[in-house]
This record gives structure tokens, C-alpha cells and sequence, in this order.
């Protein structure tokens, strides 16, 4: 497709909005109109106004869309016009697609409760719930869900700390490769340097912990991610455990590991997390049937998740989560429907369901052709059914976020029962607070006041090049830290 715009500046969002509608297009600028294009142009004229024309098959699909100036300074003007240009975008293209199911309207980013968030706090409530729906064009099902969890979110935001962040801590490693990864992981096989690796991350603690002193800050909670953190031998794990708390002298609110896959989980194991301080652990199945388990390239069973859900119920965590995904290749209703009901026979704490993301790095995107995905709707029936699983279990949805390509552009969705939230998980995906980043791949960000301004350095994804520049990337995290 042919795309015009005076506003070139916002290629990569209108290509998004398009891609709501023809997920695998192809989209160059052009100047030329016509079959086959799509024409969107801004003009400021007291109000900031949008006109978008779509051709294609032989029709031409109109709209103009207008919002109020603001301009106050670059970034307000730029947020304004590029609102404005999309909705506009958004309505064109539901004109030419009605049948589409984009439930969340015209938004694409990552954070619909932020956003919805900062209007209540500039407009009001009411008047952010009016904008959801008729500026940016969301469904009142997911107005009201995004609703629900601020009203979660809200107290744990605003109890955080002036001097406080979040830790991460990254094991890029994994058994194997699912179908769907895109994520920068490595194997883990017999040939792997992994001593290399972990003195580099031991090395990264240290200096990452020596600034967090040096500038008076203190964790509020840490998370260890992956891959697979459990990858590790226990002899690995009780190691950096040891160099975690030796350095940062506290394991904060709360301390969460991604156990992730039971292949990679022993008693040993979770044990060394218990001696360690770890409050919070995830077994993440992504789903209870066996035919999906071995088509998506994990190396277990279902039965092998519920032993490893038992071991790791039986050592007194404080909260468990438990992870499955909505849209997964020749996964029908029905078995989403069974791995709901093992979960909610096991009763975790804690319970995310995520929305199958095709992302251009995984082998499922590269060999669509082989699998049988399900419908839009039938993926938007197995959310809802999430969602009514959870409720039955006492659980209320407490965050969200949205990836690109995910199956009906829907959402992933934490749910808890009170008193069991991943605080991390707020504070990360809310920008509520500055998170310091350890391991290959992993991100630093540094947040302002009231997510004012936002700054990354990330680590490098190769593990060569990670374990080569961990003292210059260090030195770049200390100037993001120390700027004003």
C-alpha cells in the first residue's frame, strides 16, 4: 500500500493503524494517490483537522476528523496531532472493513489504562470514559476493564517511594525455542558458556547496585526474568541469589522469579529461591493440552505442570501465578475452556492471560501456512472466558498491556486476588517508576515525575557483546541517572 501524509513524522503510527485492518501489509510513502493508496493529511485551523482517503478495489472510503488544538509546547502538539491523524485513519478503514473486530478502537500503543488514567486525571472520569469511547473508539467492555484496574492500580502507584525502583535481573536462556518466541534467548545446551555469562551479570549487579546506593535510592521490588530463569543449576541460582542480596542489602516489597517451564524445575531448586527471600514465583504452562505442549516446542507435559504447581505450593510462597495464552495454533474453545478448569482446579494465586502475538522473529510467523489459527472471535470468547474464570476464583484483573500482531489486536491481563499483585508488574508497565536493568537484552528506563519524561539504555541482546560492554554500559546508565 501507498501511503500519503504531510505529517511523515508519524509513519510508523499510521502504519500501525492501518495494520488493524491488513495485518501483513506492506506500506511505502509515496506521492502518489490512487488504487490501491491511502491519503492522510493534517491541517491546524483553530482545530487540529484530518482528512483520509482510501482507495482500493475500485472504491474510495472518506473521512475528516477534527480535535482541539493543543500546542502549548512540541510534545502536546505532537501527541494532539497524531491522535487526531489516527482517528481519522481508524474511521476511514472501518468504513472500508465494517465486518473487523478492533475492540480497541484506534488505540495502538501499549497502555490503554495509562492513557485513560492521565485523562481522568486532567478531564475527570466521566469525561476520560466519553473520550475512550467516542474519540479514540473503544468498546465499553474494554473501557470498563481498563477502568476496573486503575481503580486496582491507583493506591499501589501512589504509595511508591521518591527514591524508589524497580530491579530486573535477565536469564536469556531457555531449553527451548517455542513456536511462537520471538524473544532475543539462547539454548542452553552442554557447549553453552554459562560461567561467562553469569560473571558478566554478577559484575553488572555490582556496579548497578553500587549507583543505586550512591544516589540514595532504594529497590522496591525486584524481578527475575527470562528465557527461563530456572535454566540455572541450583548451584547457579543460590550464587547470584547471593550476589543479588549481598549487594542490595534487601529484596525490597516483593521478589518474583519466572520458574517458567517444569523441565527446568527441581525441589533443589525452589528451595535455593525460598532461602533467598523470593516471595513470588510463576509456573507458566500457556496452556493444559498436551497436543499444543508438543506442537509449540515445549519439552513437558501437563501432568509435569501440575507436580511442578504441587512442589512449588508445598514450600509456602507467598503468591503464585500461573500463565496461559488465548489464540494458540490449533487450539479450539474447548481446550482453553479444559486448561481453565485445571487452573482453577489448582488455584493459584494469581492468573495472566495472555493474547497470542505473532511477532516477525518467531518460526510461527515464518510457517503460518502449517498451522490452523482460530478465528478473531473465538480468541475474543476464550479472554471473556478468562476473565469469568478468574472472577470465580476470587480474582480481579490488576494490569494490562497490548503487543503488536497480537490475534484481534486484544490484550494480556494480569489477574489477582487481593493482597497477591505483582507490584513490579504495575510499576513496569505503568511507567510508574525508574526500573534498573541487569542481564543481556534487558532495559533500563529512567522515569521522571509523573512519567514526564522517559529515558532507556538497553543492554546489548548478544551475550558476547553484553559480557564485552558491561562497565560501558554501565557508565551509560550512571549518566541517565544523574541528568537532570
Amino acid at each position: 500500500m501507498r501511503l500519503l501524509t504531510n505529517r511523515p513524522e508519524f509513519y510508523n503510527d499510521l502504519c500501525e493503524e492501518i495494520r488493524l485492518f491488513l495485518p501483513r501489509e506492506e506500506i511505502v510513502l509515496s506521492d502518489e494517490a490512487g488504487e490501491g493508496s491511502l491519503s492522510v493529511m493534517l491541517y491546524a485551523e483553530g482545530v487540529f483537522r484530518a482528512e483520509c482517503v482510501f482507495e482500493e478495489n475500485g472504491c474510495v472510503h472518506y473521512h475528516t476528523h477534527t480535535s482541539p488544538l493543543r500546542n502549548e509546547n512540541d510534545m502536546i502538539e505532537k501527541r494532539y496531532a497524531k491522535r487526531c491523524m489516527k482517528a481519522c485513519v481508524f474511521r476511514a478503514m472501518r468504513k472500508a472493513f465494517p465486518e473487523k473486530l478492533i475492540p480497541w478502537g484506534s488505540l495502538t500503543g501499549i497502555r490503554p489504562t495509562r492513557l485513560l488514567r492521565e485523562l481522568a486525571e486532567n478531564e475527570g472520569r466521566e469525561e476520560a470514559l466519553r473520550l475512550m469511547r467516542d474519540e479514540f473508539d473503544v468498546e465499553e467492555g474494554k473501557i470498563a476493564l481498563a477502568d476496573e484496574i486503575n481503580s486496582i492500580q491507583l493506591p499501589i502507584i501512589r504509595s511508591a517511594r521518591e527514591n524508589e525502583i524497580g530491579v530486573y535481573v535477565g536469564i536469556p536462556f531457555c531449553r527451548t525455542r517455542c513456536l511462537y518466541c520471538s524473544f532475543a534467548s539462547q539454548l542452553r545446551t552442554k557447549k553453552t558458556d554459562m560461567a561467562a555469562y553469569l560473571a558478566a551479570l554478577h559484575r553488572d549487579i555490582e556496579l548497578g547496585s553500587r549507583m543505586v546506593k550512591d544516589m540514595g535510592l532504594s529497590p522496591r521490588s525486584f524481578y527475575m526474568g527470562g528465557g527461563t530463569p530456572t535454566i540455572l543449576t541450583a548451584e547457579e541460582l543460590d550464587a547470584l541469589l547471593e550476589k543479588i542480596r549481598s549487594c542490595y542489602d534487601t529484596c525490597g516489597r516483593e521478589f518474583t522469579v519466572e520458574a517458567g517451564r517444569p523441565d527446568t524445575i527441581t525441589e533443589e531448586k525452589l528451595r535455593v529461591l525460598k532461602t533467598h527471600g523470593v516471595t513470588r514465583v510463576s509456573v507458566n504452562p500457556q496452556t493444559m493440552c498436551d497436543a499444543t505442549l508438543r506442537l509449540v516446542g515445549r519439552d513437558h507435559t501437563s501432568e509435569d505442570v501440575i507436580r511442578c504447581y504441587e512442589q512449588v505450593k508445598s514450600l509456602g510462597f507467598d503468591s503464585i501465578n500461573m500463565d496461559l495464552i488465548a489464540g494458540l495454533p490449533n487450539e479450539t474453545e474447548p481446550d482453553f475452556a479444559h486448561s481453565l478448569e485445571v487452573i482453577e482446579r489448582l488455584d493459584p494465586d494469581c492468573l495472566t492471560v495472555h493474547t497470542l502475538a505473532i511477532k516477525r522473529a518467531s518460526r510461527l510467523h515464518e510457517h503460518m501456512e502449517e498451522y490452523t489459527l482460530p478465528s478473531v472471535e473465538s480468541v475474543q470468547r476464550m479472554v471473556d472466558m478468562g476473565y469469568d474464570t478468574a472472577a470465580r476464583m476470587g480474582m480481579k484483573p490488576y494490569y494490562m498491556y497490548r503487543q503488536k500482531y497480537m490475534a484481534g489486536n486484544l490484550e494480556n491481563v494480569g489477574y489477582s486476588r487481593p493482597g497477591s499483585v505483582c507490584i513490579y508488574n504495575i510499576d513496569m508497565m505503568e511507567d510508574g517508576m525508574s526500573i534498573l536493568a541487569h542481564g543481556a537484552g534487558a532495559m533500563t528506563k529512567r522515569v521522571w515525575a509523573k512519567g514526564s519524561r522517559i529515558e532507556r539504555v538497553p543492554n546489548n541482546k548478544d551475550i558476547a557483546t553484553y559480557i564485552e560492554r558491561v562497565e560501558e554500559t554501565n557508565g551509560e546508565r550512571c549518566r541517565l541517572f544523574t541528568q537532570e
